[in-house]
Formats: C-alpha cells, structure tokens, sequence
C-alpha cells in the first residue's frame, strides 16, 4: 500500500477535523457512557468504559459509512426517540440503588447500555464526521474514519470518568444526563423524514415543544419509577 498521503495536507486536515468533530459531538454519550457505569464495582467501572467506548466507536465506523442511507430510512428516528426515553428513564430509575452491582454480566449490561444509547444518537452525529472524512484524499477516507474515531477513544473514556466523579459529588447530574436524552429523543422524533413535514406545519416551534415532552417524560416517569422502587425496598 502507498504510504505517500502521509505526507500531505488534506488527509491530515480531514483527521484532525474528524477526532474534533467526534469530541464535539460526543458530550451526550460520555454521559450516557458514565450514568450507565455508575453503579459497578471501581474496577468494573473502568473495564465498562473502557470497552464501551471502544466498541461505541467501532459501531460508529461502521454507522457512518452508511449513515447518508439510514438517515433516510422513515420511521428509524421515530424508533431511535423511543429508545432514547426508554434508556433515560431506566438509567434515572436505577439511580437510586445505593448498593453497587456485581458480577460479569452487570458488565455487560452496561456495556450493552451504552453500545444501544450510541447507536440511536450517533445518527445525525456520524453525519458531521463523514463530511469531515470527505475533505481528505478519495482513497484514503476510510482509513481516516477508522484512525479518526479511534483517536477519540481515550478522550470520550477521560470525559466518562470525569462525569462518574462529578455524580457521585452532584447526584442531580444524574437527572440533567436524563433529561439530556429526553431532549435528544424529542428532537430525533421531530427529524424523522416520515412526519418531519407535516409536523412541522401543524404546529409552531415543534421541535422545542417536543424536546421538552421528552425531557419532561424521561424526568417524571424515571423519578416515579425509582420512587416506587424505593418504597417497595423499604417495605
């Protein structure tokens, strides 16, 4: 294989755009990555970032080059919202277990937690990182894309752990990272090509109004939730 893009301009232009891109976009899912790391033991915390990241970005590799196809797929943005709402609420109803969860599978609850939750809100980001993949040489692009988002590992892993730290200081982090997806949800409801149109011109300022029912949903169901939890352990 020739080597010699290496050595120019525009394949480094395009990887240092994608690596920023990835961290621009990848605050929501460092929270999602840490909220659903929460509760493990301190060693399984890092081995569930860890890998969760790693696997998150290698998922993204693969979404991305076919990203412009799926986004135009109706009804994929409708399901994605849905999944969205359900993490949140599960994650903020989860939150009030004091007791840390053990054992190799709670791993990969986590992990697969975190792997669903990157898929459904990479959608509209992977778009952003394979604009900036196509400023590099044609034959170079998928290289960049692996390269890349890699690249962004270690910073997504940094970014978890420094929320873990912050929740455990500030519990109502927990809550805002919910709400967080709730809004996420709304928006991607709103975008689905399916109703995106018609919603839009039946009702004014729709992607706000259904930004803050998703955020609303998430928060009021994931607190009843974990109230009711909490009452049936202390009965």
């Amino acid at each position: 294989m020739d080597f010699a893009f290496l050595s120019e301009a525009p394949f480094w232009t395009a990887l240092l755009s994608i690596v920023v891109a990835n961290i621009l976009l990848s605050g929501d899912n460092a929270v999602v990555i840490a909220m659903a790391s929460r509760n493990l033991a301190h060693n399984q915390q890092k081995q569930a970032i860890f890998w969760g990241s790693a696997a998150a970005i290698i998922l993204r590799v693969i979404l991305t080059i076919t990203a412009v196809q799926l986004l135009a797929l109706p009804y994929l943005k409708i399901i994605g919202a849905v999944l969205l709402v359900y993490i949140g609420v599960q994650l903020l109803a989860d939150s009030g277990e004091e007791d840390e969860l053990h054992g190799h599978s709670n791993i990969w609850a986590a992990i697969r937690t975190i792997l669903v939750a990157d898929l459904v809100m990479s959608l509209d980001n992977v778009i952003a990182v394979a604009a900036a993949a196509q400023k590099g040489p044609e034959e170079t692009r998928l290289i960049l894309l692996i390269v890349g988002l890699g690249l962004s590992i270690p910073l997504i892993i940094f970014g978890s752990t420094l929320l873990l730290k912050v929740m455990d200081r500030f519990p109502i982090i927990i809550t805002v990272g919910a709400g967080l997806l709730g809004l996420l949800a709304g928006g991607m409801f709103v975008e689905d090509p399916a109703i995106k149109d018609s919603l839009q011109a039946a009702i004014a300022d729709a992607h706000m109004i259904f930004e803050g029912i998703g955020i609303a949903i998430v928060i009021l169901l994931g607190n009843y939730l974990k109230k009711k939890e909490a009452s049936k352990n202390a009965a």
